[in-house]
Formats: C-alpha cells, structure tokens, sequence
C-alpha cells in the first residue's frame, strides 16, 4: 500500500525539522576540525537525511496539491515555486558541508544561520500548520484567548505585556 500524499510530505517535514534541531545542539557541541574527522558521524547521517529529503520535498508538496484536487492545486503553483527555490539552496549547502572532511560544530552553526536554510525552515515550518490544523498550540505561544486574558489583566496592550522571558529583571549572575 501506498502512503498518502499527506503522509509523505509529512515524513518529509518531519526530517527538516528534526535534523534542524539535531543540528542546533552539536553546533552547541564545539567539535573542532581534528574531532570532526573521526566524531561526526551522526551529524554526516542526520545531513544525507536530509539531503535525500530535500530532493523531494517540492515533490512531496505537489502531490498533496494534486491529491486536495483542481481548486486546492491552481492556489499551491507559486508556494511550491518558492519552495522549489528553497530547497535547491538549502540542497546545495547541506551538500557543500556533506563533502567537507570532517563536520565542525561551526560549519553546522553557519549553516544553520544561512539565509537560505531559514527560508525552507519557515517554508517547512508552514507546510507542518498545514499538515497538522487541528495540533494543539506549541508551548511558547499562548492560545488568542490566553493572550488576550493577560493583556487584559496587566493593564496594557499587546506590545506593554511584560517580557516572560526575563525573569525577575535583574542579573542573575
């Protein structure tokens, strides 16, 4: 049996987003040029996912336009343009740092920064509202109503809401 259209792009989705993440912490991990020749397996192995995936995703992305039907799919053309773009750049950045010796966290850093990775991480990160409309809100964003509630109890607007981030205001060194 064959997997839906929706199934696939969302296999794919999920490889973008989870190889991301992976990423974002061995950048954290300080892997030098000598530890990258013999310490970045996993990373080398999350990257060819991703390699293999991102050849697919705009793919992936008209399949599930054509299986919506003729409606759905006239609206999808210039999204999966973009995201044809997107994923050609990203390709060709994973494949440059793939073809490098060793895989140093700061490789993985500036690749993760590149412009053109966070453009197919913000086209990735559509796709998965898309995919998924009825998921509960992520944590670190309040549902409207919740928003509105603590706007409303502290008195102010939107862009007065005190900063949650910033715990008691002072250093905490």
């Amino acid at each position: 049996m064959s997997q839906s259209a929706t199934q696939a792009l969302q296999a794919h989705v999920d490889v973008v987003e989870e190889t991301y993440e992976f990423c974002l912490a061995y950048a954290a991990k300080g892997v030098n040029a000598q530890m990258a020749v013999s310490n970045d397996k996993l990373v080398r192995e999350r990257l060819e996912k991703m390699e293999a995936t991102l050849a697919k995703l705009p793919a992936s992305f008209l399949a599930l336009a054509e299986e919506r039907g003729s409606e759905s799919g006239d609206r999808y053309q210039a999204f999966i343009e973009i995201m044809r773009r997107d994923s050609a750049a990203g390709l060709a950045a994973v494949q440059l740092v793939l073809a490098q010796p060793g895989i140093t966290s700061q490789m993985v850093d500036n690749l993760n920064g590149m412009i053109h990775l966070r453009a197919l991480l913000t086209d990735v990160f559509l796709l998965d509202e898309i995919l998924r409309p009825n998921a509960a809100q992520p944590a670190h964003t309040p549902p409207a109503e919740d928003a509105k509630q603590h706007v409303h109890d502290s008195g102010g607007s939107p862009s007065q809401a005190p900063d949650v981030g910033q715990g008691g205001g002072g250093d905490s060194r």
